[in-house]
């Protein structure tokens, strides 16, 4: 980043200082043309050597400052491998060496005292042509500068929102001391209104963190104990401190700046096409401008013409638009990746993933969330579900499990806290007993329930329902009775059906991967709508589905784990979760930063932007030349059309300008997003067509349809929760008595995803 703003500043010093001469030499060279005023001592055919001498003059700063031109194109013409600067540097030292014949030529004549000659010499120098061709093509290099800056201006801005300084405790003493001598394990403090200076763990206190700068999200998270806080972002309210977990080049503002920097120093395959046209385009045109002198002075033109037809192919045929097509395009995209929360880490990524034809999501922590959450809580008659909660959150109080915590979080959600618990056990592979507030208490699964006797009813179906939807129901009793079920389940993430329906409107196949048994996995498919799952896989079984997958197609694997390296590593694009594993993120291509699967429709569409971009520029680049170089090589001489090399540079730049301004457009480019994603059906594509189903009441944001198989109150909620779980469905009112269930709507969604839910759920649908 500090280098692309060096060599911006460079550049444009470059610039400043060709224009200041260039601008003066092409107006002494010109002027008498249009008839521009002219200091007396530049007039008339007696001053026609210091009219010619001043050019040369005003020239040599020019040459001096771009000498980099000459020094590279020479080297690479001499090593038989000719590049744009051995055209540049061709073309300018024609021009100008002609110039110094030409004023040599004056010199004789006025020797002479032929005035006359003296004059024609003095209006073939092209000092004007050599330098416009020098100043223009840097023109153009600025340009290309500037599109790698604004691609890190955005990087920039955050380095620039980082504290410089932060608080460090050391025996209960504040110290305020430089970022850089913040060290791992060291203790800091964080006010309201300060930003955190490097990456950690809260230790004390608590406060709410705007992490917008790291993630894109504008709402603001709460951080309490325990909670990892990110370098750069902001503490909106409260205090706390923090342990230094990750500091200098470790810290996720670092990574970023890193990866872009990466990015934009990669070629994707189409550049390195590019770079091959122009290893052979180089070495024609020099061929075509030897010709062209040569067939000029064989068909009897003058020295002046032939050189002038030679001067003007090498210069107006600089690949200067081919070299600037690809490359400013992709750091273009690559910074319009960042500004949207996506890490490119490699040009070769962003090409790529335009033409992926299959994704393949990890689901656990991927597509779901990643750790359990309730998603049902049924008591039993006579038992509130507040009672219900208490007697859980004090039983699994004391378990480890992770079902457990996933239950005690949303008892303490609720305002539901534990009660006194004693003599507490675990029962292997069945659950566990306690004695609480003196009640013999049982928490497990519907096996520890039948093994003491104790009544389930209608229960036990319920329970199977629950785990054909992938949930695991955990049955809780006290003093020999059901107080009811509480279903836990690792929930799909808001965005995940909406990501994939926006894949499949693009054509592109999504395929779900787990290492889950076959009934969980495909209960998250209904819910996502993905075109194919493939359970009970193993991390190096998932590496082996890529490899087949592949054979049908660029694969793009999405995950966010450890086990997910290897098929990372093995997709054609890896595309990790920020919130993932440093294993999983280093193996991929791209990161998301924002952890939101949306983004992975994003990233495939950007590309595709990117590409398109980068073939425009090729093309208009290729036409450019194909027209202009047998023109400048008198093609069209018949009709009185010539090209001078000075217009012929003027040409060239101006291809060179349109090619980066073409690239810059992508700065502007905005994802193909449907306006409430999160809202997207589970399992099908959003479908605005009215139902003729004659047993639907629809209005305008209501589907109602008639159930069948509903015998209580406990039926009334299992139908409830599985419209509730469509994507789409705000709410669902549920009428045991009518029979019906009524679907409120965010917008408008199949019938038969309604009715697929409730089926699914047990019940049917007439």
């Amino acid at each position: 980043m500090a280098d692309a703003a060096a060599e911006a500043k460079h550049v444009r010093m470059r610039l400043i200082v060709s224009a200041v001469f260039t601008i003066p030499l092409f107006y002494l060279s010109m002027g008498h043309m249009f008839g521009w005023p002219l200091p007396g001592f530049f007039l008339g055919d007696e001053n026609v050597l210091t009219f010619a001498l001043t050019q040369f003059l005003l020239l040599l700063p020019v040459v001096f400052v771009n000498f980099k031109f000459f020094r590279v194109g020479f080297k690479t013409l001499v090593h038989g491998a000719p590049n744009m600067d051995s055209l540049i540097a061709l073309g300018s030292t024609a021009a100008s060496a002609y110039g110094i014949y030409a004023i040599y030529k004056i010199g004789i004549a006025l020797g002479a005292g032929d005035l006359h000659a003296s004059h024609m010499a003095a209006m073939d120098l092209y000092f004007e042509s050599a330098a416009m061709i020098l100043t223009l093509i840097t023109l153009g290099k600025y340009f290309e500068a500037r599109a790698k800056g604004k691609t890190t201006g955005a990087i920039a801005k955050l380095v620039d929102l980082a504290p410089k300084e932060a608080v460090r405790l050391a025996d209960g003493v504040e110290e305020r001391v430089p970022v850089e001598a913040v060290r791992v394990g060291d203790v800091l403090a964080v006010r309201a209104g300060e930003g955190v200076p490097v990456d950690g763990t809260l230790l004390e206190g608590s406060g709410t963190l705007d992490e917008s700068v790291i993630t894109g999200e504008s709402v603001p998270v709460d951080k309490r104990p325990g909670d990892r806080v990110t370098g750069a972002t902001l503490n909106s309210t409260g205090w706390f401190t923090m342990r230094a977990d990750r500091v200098g080049d470790d810290t996720a503002l670092a990574g970023i700046i890193r990866l872009v920097d990466e990015a934009t120093s990669t070629k994707a395959p189409i550049e390195k096409i590019a770079d091959k046209i122009s290893g052979v385009f180089v070495p024609v045109v020099i061929v075509i401008a030897v010709v062209t002198f040569a067939v000029w002075m064989l068909g009897g033109a003058t020295l002046e013409v032939a050189l002038s037809h030679a001067i003007s192919v090498l210069v107006i045929s600089c690949p200067c638009a081919l070299g600037l097509a690809t490359p400013t395009a992709i750091m273009v995209g690559t910074g319009r990746g960042a500004t949207n929360g996506i890490l490119i880490k490699s040009a070769e990524a962003l090409e790529t993933a335009h033409d992926v034809r299959t994704v393949v999501l990890d689901k656990t922590g991927t597509v779901t969330e990643g750790a359990p959450s309730v998603t049902d809580v049924l008591a039993a008659p006579g038992a509130s579900e507040e009672r219900l909660l208490e007697l859980a959150v004090s039983v699994e109080g004391r378990s480890e499990h992770p079902l457990a915590r996933a239950v005690c979080a949303y008892a303490r959600e609720r305002k539901v806290y534990p009660l006194l618990v004693e003599d507490f056990r675990q029962i292997p592979g069945e659950g566990v007993a306690a004695l609480v507030d003196d009640h013999p208490s049982l928490a497990g699964n519907l096996r520890m329930m039948e093994a003491r006797g104790i009544e389930t009813g209608t229960f036990a179906e319920a329970a199977r329902r629950l785990a054909d939807e992938g949930k695991t129901p955990l049955f809780f009793a006290q003093d020999g009775e059901l107080l009811g079920i509480v279903a836990v389940a690792d929930t799909v993430k808001p965005s995940s059906a909406a990501a994939l329906a926006v894949l499949k409107g693009m054509g592109i196949r999504t395929v779900m991967l787990t290492g889950d048994n076959e009934r969980t996995a495909a209960a998250i498919q209904r819910k996502v709508g993905a075109d194919e799952v493939i359970a009970g896989v193993l991390p190096d079984g998932k590496e082996r589905e890529i490899r087949r997958l592949a054979e049908q197609g660029r694969v793009a694997m999405v995950g966010d784990g450890i086990n997910d390296a290897p098929a990372l590593a093995r997709a054609d694009v890896g595309i990790a979760i920020g919130a993932g594993t440093d294993v999983a993120i280093e193996s991929a291509d791209i990161v998301l930063m924002r952890s939101d699967l949306l983004d992975v429709p994003v990233s495939i569409q950007l590309s595709r932007a990117t590409l398109r971009n980068i073939k425009q520029n090729l093309f208009w680049a290729l036409v450019y030349n194909a027209v202009c170089i047998p023109v400048a090589a008198g093609a069209l001489s018949f009709m009185g059309l010539n090209l001078n090399p000075m217009i012929a540079a003027a040409a060239m730049s101006l291809s060179s300008v349109c090619v980066v301004t073409n690239a810059l457009r992508l700065r502007g480019w905005k994802p193909d997003l449907p306006a409430a994603p999160s809202d997207a059906p589970a399992s099908a594509p959003i479908d605005s067509t009215e139902s003729d189903n004659p047993n639907e009441k629809e209005s305008t944001m209501e589907k109602t349809l008639n159930v069948e198989g509903m015998m209580c109150q406990h039926c009334v909620a299992h139908v409830k929760r599985a419209l509730e779980g469509v994507a789409g469905v705000e709410e669902a009112v549920v009428d045991l008595d009518a029979g019906t269930a009524t679907a409120k709507l965010a917008h408008d969604v199949p019938e038969d995803v309604l009715a697929a839910a409730i089926v699914e759920a047990g019940y049917e649908v007439k």
